[in-house]
């Protein structure tokens, strides 16, 4: 919570300010009184949830809306599986509201600590060739726009606008309730592996499209992939989590402790790196386990990082990959942080990252107190080079002149952000670069 006159900063430590007033609405109706205030009094609205983009993206210099009160289920329908959630509502709290109702998010991204509304808001997504982001499985939304009245999108009402506003980046108003698709509550069947990259490569769009759910991680210095297979059972099926002893030391001691330790240490000995990356590979990374799906699809990460992560063609995913492997040999560059390979099926959203194409997803990392400016510059203009597309909640350099080659539907989206917001009420320097003035 940021408290009156403080400073806010987002989890990454990479956006900070001090917004002139802070709010903290407890209902939509709240929500709708802020903006209208603002606008009265010529500030611009940001509402923030997590604040877990690495990006600019919620800095409000004029009043910033903290949505923590604005959390919990709305209406949930068995039969039907859409589900209304409150925009704040954070996704790690989601599973126990739909726990009753039998229901699940069908798909989920590595972490669990976003708000929904920001996790659709900026493209959020999982891993899987037959899954699209969880902007896809939006349904309906309610906006609270620059006028200060309610706008529904759904099936039924403003239909033609749900593809451009479901990603709306934040620009288009503030987003109050979200309407989810859910699914049926199932568990998956987990095994995460060790496997040379020699023999991942080759068949890497093979092994995605054989199993519903494959991610690995690269540790750079090493020749293995972790990878991490996972198959949807239905949700009567028995269950063989991971031993809670077990869980502890694999994700409190080793991935987080020893994890955030050795980056601490690394910061001052680089040369610990590459030793260090090879242990990794042969202590951690094995397992079978079967368990509800947010069990196994989300993991804890308390080790604070800055990302960078680009949506290729999926065909163009080896050569980006083999790219970035010599360009860090050749540099002769220490990275502490894995580089992590994921997939997902093409969709019709205007800014969706995989919007036409299916795509494959290679994310960048740094330790949040080592510079990675240089780093990611450099894997950036590989990403480039094979038509990659920044993920909106996460670092790049792009502007808008040059999101607007890479984005059939951009000129649409500005359409949409001129009519539902022609003051900018909702702007920002960020907004400012990436959707121009």
């Amino acid at each position: 919570m940021t408290r009156p006159g403080g400073t806010w900063r987002n989890w990454g430590r990479s956006a900070s300010v001090r917004p002139m007033r802070v709010e903290r609405p407890r209902s939509p109706e709240g929500v709708q009184r802020a903006v209208k205030a603002a606008a009265a009094q010529g500030l611009t609205v940001k509402a923030v949830g997590a604040g877990h983009s690495f990006t600019g993206i919620a800095v409000a210099p004029g009043v910033l809306l903290e949505l923590d009160d604005l959390q919990g289920l709305v209406s949930a329908d068995a039969a039907t599986g859409l589900v209304t959630l409150l925009a704040g509502t954070r996704l790690h709290r989601v599973p126990a509201l739909l726990r009753r109702h039998g229901l699940a998010m069908e798909n989920l991204g590595d972490i669990d600590r976003q708000s929904i509304a920001g996790a659709i808001s900026t493209g959020t997504h999982g891993t899987g060739t037959g899954f699209g982001g969880i902007a896809t499985q939006v349904r309906g939304l309610t906006l609270i726009t620059a006028d200060g009245e309610f706008l529904r999108i759904d099936e039924t009402q403003n239909s033609e606008l749900l593809p451009g506003a479901v990603i709306g980046l934040g620009a288009l108003g503030v987003v109050v309730e979200v309407t989810l698709q859910c699914v049926p509550a199932f568990v998956l069947h987990a095994v995460d592996a060790p496997v040379a990259l020699d023999e991942v490569l080759p068949d890497i769009h093979e092994r995605a499209d054989a199993a519903d759910h494959l991610e690995f991680y690269w540790h750079p210095h090493t020749d293995v992939a972790l990878t991490k297979t996972q198959t949807r059972l239905p949700e009567s099926t028995r269950r063989h989590p991971v031993p809670l002893v077990q869980g502890w030391i694999d994700e409190t001691v080793l991935a987080n402790g020893v994890f955030g330790a050795f980056c601490a240490v690394s910061r001052v000995i680089p040369a610990i790196i590459p030793p260090f990356n090879r242990l990794a590979v042969r202590l951690t990374g094995r397992g079978e386990y079967t368990d509800a799906s947010h069990r196994v699809l989300v993991h804890h990460r308390n080790v604070r990082f800055r990302e960078m992560e680009y949506a290729l063609p999926a065909e163009n995913l080896v050569s980006a990959f083999e790219e970035l492997q010599r360009l860090i040999v050749d540099r002769g560059w220490r990275i502490e942080f894995p580089v992590e390979v994921r997939f997902a099926a093409s969709d019709d959203l205007w800014l969706s990252t995989a919007s036409g194409r299916d795509s494959a997803y290679i994310a960048v990392h740094r330790y949040w107190r080592a510079d990675p400016r240089e780093y990611f510059d450099a894997v950036e203009q590989i990403m480039l080079r094979h038509d990659g597309r920044p993920h909106w909640g996460k670092l790049h350099s792009l502007t808008a002149q040059q999101l607007r080659e890479r984005y059939p539907r951009f000129d649409d989206f500005i359409a949409l952000r001129d009519r539902l917001d022609p003051q900018r009420l909702f702007g920002n320097r960020h907004l400012e670069r990436i959707l121009g003035a």
